[in-house]
């Protein structure tokens, strides 16, 4: 079991069986468990997280049932680090669902795929870097402010 924060410091469990996956089918439609295995569920809670949101609500209802947190006031806390460390426990939980030869392999599908998030923003420091110095050479490079002023 994985566990998360949410901004309002509320910790959740996250518990992946069988009740919860079904709980998840229900109110939101999604299948995580086919759609990790065919590959697009990572795609989906990278870019949508309303629906990341609505599946780790899902998957917590009971806690949240029982301290009378609404999807809503659910919602409100996630944002930021929340997020993300939402998002890892529930992926996280959803491999370890799996029994073991199935689970070996998506553990390092998963691991690849925090590889590969590292390396993008990684990435977007260096661009950001370099778009920063070609910013800073730019405006070395214009004239003074005083000689923009016209002459009275």
């Amino acid at each position: 079991m994985k566990t998360f924060v949410d901004s309002a410091g509320r910790s959740w469990t996250l518990t992946v069986n069988v009740d919860a996956l079904r709980r998840v089918r229900q109110l939101t439609g999604v299948n995580p468990v086919a759609d990790l295995v065919d590959g697009t569920l990572f795609d989906s809670l990278a870019t949508d997280p309303v629906l990341l949101c609505d599946l780790l609500y899902a998957v917590c209802k009971p806690q949240a049932d029982a301290v009378g947190v609404s999807s809503e006031q659910f919602g409100q806390a996630m944002i930021g680090d929340a997020i993300h460390d939402a998002t890892m426990a529930f992926l996280e939980s959803l491999v370890d669902f799996f029994p073991t030869a199935r689970r070996n392999v998506l553990q390092k599908l998963l691991a690849r795929i925090k590889e590969a998030d590292k390396s993008q923003l990684e990435l977007a420091e260096v661009k950001l870097k370099q778009l920063e110095q070609k910013l800073g050479e730019e405006s070395s490079s214009l004239p003074e402010s005083s000689a923009l002023t016209p002459a009275p």
